[in-house]
């Protein structure tokens, strides 16, 4: 493995720990030259996903591409880069989960959207504001509004589990 600080070929794995869903391994390495440590991951190489784009062409799916997304998004919020790595790993999963080896780039979108609404709803404005291409400051403000709305809905349905009634 090469060094992404000083580019030398030799290091040594310091700890390794199967990821949470168990699909990759996470390894802790140390170069032997500078010393400095990173971290690696290994999954099984499996099928090849397409996107398939709103114009037809097919694209080979990309999971550094959703990751540089999902980490933009997230810039300066109280997100962790292993959070958005594990997001990542789980929308990879969903998508293989399909039936098909294709899928639609708006599926691709939409799994990272609802996705990136749960982990942080800034983020999420954010993400969406590029993936849907608002054109005007009324479609920002509809977007705002239903995930005000839709928020306030969980809040009160949350709230009504218990059987509790409120005057």
């Amino acid at each position: 493995m090469k060094c992404p600080y000083c580019a030398y070929f030799d290091t040594s794995v310091l700890d390794s720990r199967d990821s949470e869903d168990i699909s990759s391994i996470r390894r802790r390495r140390e170069c032997l030259k500078c010393g400095k440590r990173f971290t690696t991951y290994e999954r099984v190489e499996s099928v090849d996903l397409y996107v398939i784009k709103k114009d037809g062409r097919r694209e080979q799916f990309d999971r550094d591409k959703v990751l540089g997304g999902l980490l933009k998004a997230t810039e300066k919020r109280p997100v962790s880069v292993e959070e958005v790595e594990k997001m990542v790993e789980c929308i990879e999963q969903e998508i293989r989960k399909k039936d098909s080896i294709e899928v639609p780039s708006k599926s691709v979108g939409e799994i990272v959207m609802r996705k990136l609404k749960a982990l942080d709803k800034v983020a999420y404005i954010r993400f969406a504001s590029v993936y849907r291409a608002f054109e005007d400051v009324e479609s920002f403000e509809k977007e705002v509004r239903n995930l005000l709305k839709n928020t306030a809905d969980k809040k009160i349905a949350t709230t009504n589990k218990g059987g509790q009634a409120y005057d």
